[in-house]
């Protein structure tokens, strides 16, 4: 009975969110705005409603993290890997990486450089904090600069070069993520669960981090190639849906739970291979795979922001409003900079990347979702986790409210730009 009486709270406490979910999706219509901040907005009204109503959502420290790492992460994951054109994804497959691996740990170190000595606080904003900081916010989510590129027809090849950036780069700031919380909780965190495994010295960190890496890369192979197979089998629409998501939380779970290596590499790389090998397949039965990941995706979506209303508390503008403003600089800097530096470097790997399109890299890396999935999952174990968490919640903001709204000036740019390079790349 207790049982029974556990399952009716925890569907309560869903239909809770889910609502709140729905209703911020109505305030982004009546709004006019992104989604993500008309959920965070109803995130906000929900919380508030919760005293006068006497419910509780549920939401601890321990199963957010569960939910993230388990539930939401593989879903988003997966998604923007399957909407991925494979064939213009090889032509900027070398820019990416570049942009998703060395950009990736040089924004991470900027911002950890410039949080660090801008909070000046050592003994309460240790090294291991800024550098999680930077860690989180390295992670880019360029979804509504790629709609609004979407309805302005820029290119096939301008928009797979932002969202694979972004796609690559949440993989690569995630087990980063995993890695750096590791060694700031002295224990090898693998998901949503501890080895109890030290990290002693350079050495075994990086032995870590490569069999963590190059697992990830083999289990997502191995699981994208079964699932091809099996989907060019049943050859049906319904069923090859149901592989699909099997595939998206199976090969997290094989990768994470079971071989402890990064389910979220895993993932990418499974919805990669699996859309390469089903390309013919696309416009067949494959045809209602992509609406059904895209209401998914927004599902998932929804719920992470209205989470984040839910959690975020007016003591965090009151009390941390410095750190914040510190993390929003340090956040933009460090990603105008990192595009700077290593966007002129495109042309030795791939096609040369036009001037146009880097401003637009650069202001448009918004911060959003899988920014605030990894903060929502910090253990309050650690001393300094609601200070990272009020200041991922102001970059956050700060993307949704100023470079979400100011970036469309930048898109009549990019087309041109956009079939200038191309030009000058089949010349």
């Amino acid at each position: 009975m207790e049982s029974a009486d556990s399952v009716i709270t925890l569907v309560g406490q869903g239909l809770y969110m889910a609502i709140a979910a729905v209703v911020g999706l109505a305030l982004a219509r009546v709004l006019r705005t992104d989604n993500t901040l008309g959920c965070l907005i109803a995130g906000v009204l929900a919380g508030m409603l919760l005293p006068a109503i006497n419910f509780d959502t549920g939401l601890r420290a321990h199963n957010i993290q569960a939910l993230v790492f388990f539930v939401i992460l593989p879903v988003l994951i997966f998604e923007a890997a399957w909407q991925i054109e494979p064939v213009v994804l090889k032509r900027w497959l070398g820019p990416v990486l570049l942009f998703s691996t060395v950009g990736v740990v040089l924004s991470a170190i900027l911002i950890g450089l410039l949080t660090y000595y801008g909070i000046d606080r050592a003994e309460d904003f240790p090294w291991i904090a800024a550098f999680l900081t930077g860690v989180i916010l390295a992670a880019t989510d360029p979804v509504s600069v790629v709609n609004k590129l979407r309805t302005k027809h820029s290119g096939e090849d301008l928009i797979t070069l932002v969202e694979g950036e972004s796609l690559f780069n949440d993989a690569a700031a995630i087990l980063l993520y995993s890695l750096t919380l590791g060694v700031a909780l002295h224990t090898v965190m693998e998901g949503s669960a501890s080895t109890g495994e030290a990290l002693e010295g350079p050495g075994t960190v990086t032995l870590y981090f490569f069999a963590t890496f190059f697992g990830g890369l083999a289990i997502g192979l191995v699981c994208g190639l079964l699932t091809a197979i099996v989907v060019l089998f049943l050859r049906s629409a319904g069923a090859a849906l149901v592989v699909l998501l099997l595939a998206a939380f199976g090969s997290f779970y094989l990768a994470e739970h079971v071989v402890h290596v990064s389910g979220i590499l895993a993932v990418m790389t499974c919805g990669i291979v699996a859309r390469a090998c089903l390309r013919e397949q696309r416009e067949t039965f494959l045809a209602h795979a992509a609406p059904t990941w895209e209401w998914l995706s927004l599902m998932f979506s929804a719920l992470i922001f209205v989470i984040m209303g839910l959690v975020i508390t007016w003591e965090m503008f009151s009390e941390r409003w410095l750190a914040m403003i510190i993390a929003i600089a340090a956040a933009v800097g460090a990603r105008a900079l990192t595009i700077f530096l290593l966007a002129p470097l495109a042309r030795f790997i791939g096609p040369p990347i036009p001037k146009e399109w880097r401003l637009l890299m650069g202001w448009g890396g918004l911060r959003g979702v899988v920014a605030v999935a990894l903060v929502l999952s910090l253990p309050e174990d650690l001393p300094y986790w609601w200070t990272i968490q009020s200041m991922v919640f102001g970059v956050v903001l700060f993307s949704l409210l100023v470079q979400g709204t100011t970036c469309s000036w930048l898109l009549g740019k990019p087309e041109s730009g956009a079939s200038d390079g191309a030009a000058k790349d089949r010349g």
